[in-house]
């Protein structure tokens, strides 16, 4: 019995290209009592991976909550293979706004213990006691009315690319942070204020509006359908768009545009920029606005550290991540320190000589020797040290005016033709290098501060 993917994603790409089929990305979610989660996914898994569905799938206790790409002609089959569980018979489907066939190219269904993390242990908190579903033309109605509150339920990196007008957006990293900060922050509201929420899809509106009226708030509503299905229906009801700029979405896409507004900045540069991407140092991959003019620049890094990772050869890289623990750093989602551009209300937009000076990290260079000679086809230059030594292991810098800057770790050298690990003043050290170097170029050592 397969119960797993036996494709990589490079793979299956490839497959998505030559079978030539459009594909249906989608969403739904369903609150239902699941005896045993562990049987439910290997049903759905079995049956979803002969219709070719692709996606990212949580199950538990508490129901099903689901993002999934599947080929257009199964729909039908797909929809059948759900309506055979009485909590799914009929369930909306949110389909994605912008399509993708790339959107998702493994099956992972996880048995977890909340379809949402909420970081909830009350008991007697009863999640289907919600608040009322507004479907589009409603939401923008009570939207509009000075009587109410409008929180988005995301998190800082989803609501920062996009967003209701006029909405509470918590700086959070978690939707389990969310809840406590805005029953603190609307506390004096509970009786006098319509609290109006949205999300993504519908599902975490659903867990709190059941949380909030539980707490204390008299009249809780929330967007059905969350922001997808709001934008299909104003798109059909020919409606004016409350919501601006980019939906943020958790697959290979990372967004789709709802309005041409573009309300967020590259956390680089400062540039307007809602194009979100995950840091190309695999030991890193931090997901962050960048621009194409940072993205040229660091060649899809988030720091400069991390872009020197990525030339490092693959066997390096893969030395370096071992034993690292990133979760912390993976899920700050823009808010690491190496992202100079944080807050818009207080940056103004950075030049690119002033992204590099603020991104590449301060160095004490100390000077070491001058150029002799590039060997065009084997590509070795040939310094002679003038002053101190280096070694292997150094990390050094050669300046000149048509090269530029170019930093490198030393890993092999050779003197006179041998094999060296260390050089020292008067020696005629050579090494391979990976770009071209003039006779006008110096050398340096360099240390970061």
């Amino acid at each position: 019995m397969q119960l797993y993917n036996t494709l990589s994603a490079e793979e299956r790409a490839i497959m998505i290209d030559h079978a030539g089929k459009r594909r249906l990305t989608l969403s739904f979610y369903a609150y239902a009592h699941i005896l045993d989660p562990t049987q439910f996914r290997n049903e759905l898994f079995l049956a979803w991976n002969t219709l070719d569905v692709l996606g990212r799938i949580y199950v538990a206790t508490e129901g099903i909550n689901a993002q999934l790409s599947l080929p257009a002609d199964r729909f039908y089959d797909f929809k059948n293979s759900i309506d055979k569980y009485n909590f799914m018979k009929g369930i909306r489907l949110n389909i994605a706004v912008e399509q993708d066939d790339l959107s998702f190219l493994k099956l992972t269904i996880k048995v977890r213990d909340k379809i949402v993390a909420d970081g909830l242990n009350d008991d007697t908190l009863d999640v289907t006691n919600i608040g009322i579903h507004l479907k589009a033309k409603e939401f923008n109605t009570l939207l509009d009315d000075p009587n109410t509150i409008v929180v988005d339920m995301r998190n800082h990196y989803e609501s920062e690319i996009g967003h209701f007008t006029n909405a509470i957006k918590p700086d959070v990293d978690t939707f389990r942070e969310s809840l406590p900060i805005i029953e603190e922050e609307l506390a004096k509201h509970k009786e006098d204020k319509n609290l109006l929420m949205y999300c993504t899809g519908g599902i975490r509106c659903e867990k709190a509006s059941a949380y909030f009226k539980h707490k204390g708030f008299k009249n809780v509503f929330q967007l059905e359908g969350g922001i997808i299905e709001y934008t299909r229906q104003i798109k059909e009801e020919g409606l004016e768009s409350k919501f601006i700029g980019k939906n943020f979405v958790f697959d290979q896409r990372l967004g789709e545009r709802i309005t041409e507004d573009i309300v967020s900045n590259c956390h680089q540069c400062g540039k307007p920029c809602d194009v979100h991407t995950n840091c190309a140092n695999d030991g890193c991959h931090l997901l962050f606005i960048q621009c194409e003019d940072c993205k040229e620049l660091l060649e899809n890094c988030c720091s400069y550290e991390c872009q020197e990772v990525t030339h490092l050869p693959m066997d390096q890289q893969i030395k370096l991540r071992q034993g690292l623990k990133n979760g912390n750093k993976i899920f700050k989602k823009g808010k690491a320190e190496a992202l100079v551009f944080k807050n818009p209300s207080e940056a103004k937009i950075l030049s690119k000589e002033k992204v590099i000076s603020e991104i590449k990290p301060k160095i004490i260079k100390t000077y070491i020797g001058k150029a002799q000679h590039y060997f065009t086809k084997s590509s070795i230059g040939e310094f002679l040290i003038e002053n101190e030594e280096i070694k292997i292991g150094d990390t050094l810098l050669i300046k000149g005016k048509t090269t530029g800057e170019e930093i490198f770790m030393l890993k092999s050298m050779y003197i006179l033709k041998e094999e060296a690990e260390k050089a020292k003043t008067g020696d005629r050290v050579s090494f391979k290098l990976p770009f071209r170097i003039r006779l006008s170029d110096v050398l340096y050592r360099v240390e970061k501060l």
